[in-house]
Parts: C-alpha cells; structure tokens; sequence
C-alpha cells in the first residue's frame, strides 16, 4: 500500500510557486530592466528633464538597484515589499511605468506563497489601474480588465504548475519508498531463501554423514571383540565419512558442488551416483543397485548438485527409516532431462502418489524445494508394506 509521504520542503527564501523555475532569473531580469528603461525614455520623451524628473529618475534607478540588491538578500519578502513600494510611487508618478507590474507579477510568484502572491498581484492591478485612470481621466474599462485578466490568467495557469509539480514529487517520494520496500523484501527473501539452502544443504550432507559415522560406529562396537579387523574397519570407513563431510562443509558454505563432481567431464554424475550407491551400501548394509540408461551427456553443475544430493537424501531415508532388503537407484539420460528413481521394498509410508508434501521430516521436503527451485518434477509412491519410490526428473537445456 502506497502511503502519503510529505512533499519535500522548499528553502525558506525560495516559498514561490516558480521556485524551482531557475531559467526565469535571466527573463525577470531582463524583462524589469528594459521595462523601466523605456519607461524612463518615454518619460523623457514627454516631459524632459523638468516637472517630476527629479523623483521619476532616481526612482527607476533606485527601483533597478533594489531589484539587483536582492540577489545578496535571497529575495526575501522584505526586498519585494521595497520593490513594490517603488513601483507603486513610479507607477502613480509616471503611469508608463505600469507595465513593470508584469515582470513583479513573476517575482512574487517566484518568492511568495500563493495567498500571498495574489494579494502583490490584486495591489499591482489596482494601482495600474488607478494611474492609467488617472492619467486619462476616464474611467476606462480596458485599462481595468485588461490587466486583470492578464493577473488572473498567469497566477492561474502558474497555480495549475504548482499543483501538478507538488503530486510530481509526491509520485516521486512514493516511488522511492517503494524502491526502498522492494529492496527490502528482496533482501529479506536473500536471507529466507540462504537459511533455506543451508538447511536443506547440510541435512543432505552434514546430517547423513554424521549419521553414516553413527551407523558405523555402531557396528564396530558389535564388532569390537568378535571380530576386531571388522571393527577397524567400521572405524576407517568412520574416520573417511567424517573427513568428507568436514569437506562438505566447508563446500556447503562457498555454495560449491560437491567434489565428487569436479572435473570429470559428461560422466562425473554418472561416477558420483555409482560411488555413492557404494557407500550407502557399505555403510547401511542394504544391497544397492545402480542402472543407467542412456548417454551420459554434459549436465550443468546445478541440476549434477541437485541429481546428486537428491540420491544421497533419498538413500539416507532408505537406511533410516524403510528397514529394507534391497535399494535400486535408476539414473535416466534423456534428450531434454536426467530422471532418478530410488526404489526399495522397505516397510513403505502412508502418503498419496504426487503429494511428497505429507511426507514427515525435512530430507523429502528438502528434496521438494531443490527439485522445484530447478524446474523439475518430484513423485513419490509407497504403500504401507510395498515400499517407496522417489522419483526426481529435472529438465535439460535443448542441445544443438
């Protein structure tokens, strides 16, 4: 949901509505400054240097100057109130003056609120107004209306800028919030999803080989004073697992494939299942078959991690919990996937055919979400008594 966020303040010199209108400096300037001059000129023109000469000029230069001033006092509104004074005493003077109300008209636009612009402004037009009136001494209404609606207008359509300009950055503000949100999600579903995969990573490595040590160790206590060369034994295949899993480790951490599969070309997978079938077999004592059908052909270290460790899980429950005879482990090279099946006829689990997700404990749900994560498909059918099946498939990039 999107919140209302502030609209970011203006500095307090720059209140206008134009404030933010930074090329308007050079056309204010330049606007005033000729203004006044063909003002003075036409003054000049029709009066020369006698009747009110001697407060018309210097009050155009000291109008000039002030304008200029106010670029060392940040247009405060005290400098426009001195501004328009000024005019208000030239204007009333020297009615050609009138049109310098156009160009303050801007400036207090730029420097004021817009309450308070309109009042500078409805000030400025009553003054031009009562000057041309003045001058003429008819009651004109063009001189009223017209420089009315040319306020009207230019505060109006300024207005219009100000509100469109005020829900730009608003729109702005809520997009940046909602930048911040987005990356904040992402970086809470990085760590939820690493949690995930170390969980996942060390129960089907971490956690099977320190249940292989435990198995082995078991037996070798049988074993210890009957037949001790077998013992021994039991504690070198030990000794093996606990080395390798340290290994595992420390390759679950970098986020590495397991280094059964390094360098060894289209067959790597093919020799890391068989050598896994081995151990499972050597360490659980349950009889493992391997059968590959198809070429091997080169798979993408991912889906070889993932093939891999879904064996090694797959075989972990079968020595744990089937208490079976007899294991099968069918690796499938086909054109656009590899497939896994892991069989045995073990004592079997209360679940439906497609729906691995009653299944108890976390190796077959961590099997699931590998299996998922890679675009694959996960199965599994058992029957009280009739054993188990998992059967992973996980898709290939199209060769050629």
């Amino acid at each position: 949901m999107t919140r209302d966020l502030p609209v970011p303040p203006r500095a307090e010199h720059d209140g206008g509505i134009l404030a933010g209108a930074s090329r308007l400096d050079l056309w204010l300037h330049a606007s005033l400054t000729l203004l006044v001059l063909a003002s003075v000129v036409r003054y000049l023109d029709g009066h020369g240097l006698g009747d009110r000469a001697w407060l018309v000029l210097p009050g155009a230069a000291l109008l000039l100057a002030v304008y200029v001033a106010g670029h060392a006092v940040r247009r405060h509104p005290v400098w426009l109130a001195v501004l328009v004074v000024l005019f208000v005493g030239l204007a009333l003077l020297a009615p050609s003056f009138s049109w310098a109300a156009v160009p303050l008209v801007f400036v207090a636009l730029r420097v004021l609120s817009f309450q308070q612009a309109v009042a500078v402004t409805v000030l400025l037009v009553a003054v031009v107004a009562a000057a041309w009136t003045r001058m003429t001494g008819v009651l004109d209404p063009t001189v009223v209306l017209g420089p009315a609606c040319i306020a009207v207008l230019s505060v109006v359509a300024y207005r219009v800028l100000e509100r469109d300009a005020t829900l730009r950055r608003r729109l702005l503000a809520d997009l940046e919030q909602a930048q911040d949100d987005v990356a904040d999600a992402e970086r809470r579903a990085g760590v939820v999803a690493e949690r995930t995969r170390l969980s996942r990573e060390i129960h089907d490595s971490v956690a099977q080989g320190l249940t292989s040590i435990n198995l082995l160790l078991e037996a070798a206590q049988q074993d210890w004073n009957d037949r001790p060369e077998t013992a021994r034994a039991h504690v070198s295949h030990a000794a093996t697992a606990a080395r390798s899993s340290l290994d595992e480790v420390r390759r679950v951490v970098r986020d590495l494939a397991p280094a059964e599969l390094d360098g060894r070309g289209p067959a790597a997978l093919t020799d890391a299942i068989r050598a896994l079938c081995e151990r499972a077999e050597r360490v659980s004592g349950v009889p493992t078959d391997l059968r590959i059908h198809g070429d091997p052909v080169p798979v993408s270290g991912a889906v070889a991690t993932a093939v891999l460790r879904t064996a090694r899980g797959a075989l972990a429950n079968v020595a744990e919990h089937s208490r079976a005879s007899a294991a099968t482990v069918t690796l499938t090279y086909l054109e656009s996937e590899v497939a896994l099946d892991v069989r045995d006829d073990g004592v079997g689990i209360s679940v439906g055919a497609h729906n691995p997700q009653d299944l108890r404990g976390y190796g077959l749900a961590g099997i699931r979400s590998r299996v998922a994560e890679l675009g694959g498909e996960l199965v599994v059918e058992s029957r009280p008594g009739e054993g188990t099946v998992v059967a992973a498939s996980f898709p290939l990039p199209r060769r050629g």
